[in-house]
């Protein structure tokens, strides 16, 4: 890559800089943590994950100071919403088509930005050009826009893929970490939620970042993983003796056998709401997840027992996959006669996980097993303190 610092018009750049920072003070610390390098190869501007911004001198050239203030926010906000980590995330062949990740990305940030009354130079992507909505994440654009779309490159500090014009990653001027690049975003998200409460005002994009900054939201596939997790720990280490295995003592003493101690595998209750404020698409996609969790823990085939249940127990069943359960049911709603009923088997579970949008009775005394109250919905009330709950989104 070829620099050019003394072609580019940096007094024009940090003048733009100055602006974009001055209008909107919560985002200063991240605009002046860019890294400023010139480059004849980029098309406009562009960042890396080093939090490097690249700058095209003719762009800058041809460009008004007001429309460069709206660019440095555009590329700044690549690096705070970490675009770069959600694409790693992605499934392979999205990763792979970077152009449409990168168009999907700029609706994302452009529609916040032009809301909020920035300007752009022409030719950016916006959710209306492409008949979508805006409001929406990239991820979201992603599976709406049409195939072989192309716009401009924003860099690797984007669609996280390394373009030629980048410098090597250990390479060139001042660069931030990742812990730096962390730190810098939850520093921004304070700033706007001071600033949102001072004067009231914050595009609802950038608020809906910082509350997320602030206030992540819980991955409740690895809470109800760690809860499944912890419970058959607490289940397990329960021992008993057993002769199949005689105690290593056992040579010792002669005629003498003597059992060793094991630590049983726990079994496991799944107790279905199947009364009819429950929809059958949410019970089929959160009883297959709780059904993969115990298949990670180890837990799985006849030591799983699936209860449905309303206000009575329609269907008992011990299954190796989702499509062989019953989910009878369709009345009222009282969860107490599930939890009763799976610990009144033969077979009695030391782990119930109660699947239910919430709006169900609970005993009145602590169970003696781990009890899990997978919650379905974003309005299930809240148990009583002694549940251990996990909240699962609806599916969209």
């Amino acid at each position: 890559m070829k620099e050019s610092r003394r072609d580019l018009d940096m007094t024009k750049l940090l003048a733009a800089r100055y602006r974009a920072a001055s209008d909107r003070p919560y985002l200063a610390s991240a605009l002046y943590a860019l890294t400023v390098v010139a480059c004849r190869e980029v098309p406009t501007m562009g960042v890396d994950r080093h939090w490097r911004c690249y700058v095209s001198p003719a762009f800058v050239d041809a460009t008004p100071v007001e429309e460069l203030a709206g660019v440095w926010v555009h590329e700044v906000a690549h690096l705070l919403r970490d675009h770069h980590g959600r694409a790693d995330r992605l499934p392979a062949a999205e990763q792979r088509d970077w152009h449409r990740v990168n168009v999907a990305q700029d609706c994302e940030i452009n529609d916040d930005l032009l809301a909020d009354g920035l300007r752009l130079p022409d030719g950016r992507a916006e959710p209306r050009l492409f008949g979508l909505s805006s409001g929406q994440l990239f991820e979201a654009y992603l599976e709406q826009l049409p195939p072989q779309v192309r716009g401009h490159d924003c860099g690797s500090g984007a669609h996280g893929r390394p373009v030629p014009w980048e410098l090597p990653g250990t390479a060139g001027p001042a660069r931030l970490s990742e812990v730096e690049a962390q730190a810098l975003r939850r520093h921004t998200a304070e700033a706007m939620r001071a600033h949102q409460r001072a004067r009231g005002t914050l595009p609802a994009g950038w608020q809906r970042w910082a509350e997320e900054v602030l206030e992540p939201t819980v991955d409740w596939r690895q809470a109800l993983t760690g809860a499944v997790r912890e419970a058959a720990a607490w289940a397990g280490g329960a021992v008993d003796y057993t002769y199949r295995r005689p105690s290593r003592r056992t040579p010792a003493l002669r005629g003498v056998v003597l059992p060793s101690l094991r630590r049983p595998l726990p079994r496991v209750a799944i107790v279905i709401d199947t009364s009819g404020s429950m929809g059958e698409a949410e019970l089929a996609a959160a009883l297959g997840e709780v059904t993969g969790v115990l298949r990670e823990v180890g837990i799985q085939g006849n030591r799983v027992t699936v209860l449905a249940c309303d206000a009575d127990v329609h269907a008992v069943s011990r299954v190796t996959t989702t499509e062989q359960i019953s989910l009878a049911g369709g009345g009222g709603t009282d969860m107490r006669v599930g939890i009763d009923a799976a610990l009144a088997a033969r077979d009695r579970p030391s782990i119930v996980v109660v699947l239910t949008d919430g709006f169900t009775p609970w005993p009145d005394e602590i169970p003696s097993c781990r009890l899990i109250a997978a919650l379905i919905g974003p309005d299930a009330p809240q148990p009583p303190s002694w549940v251990e709950t996990v909240r699962i989104p609806t599916p969209a």
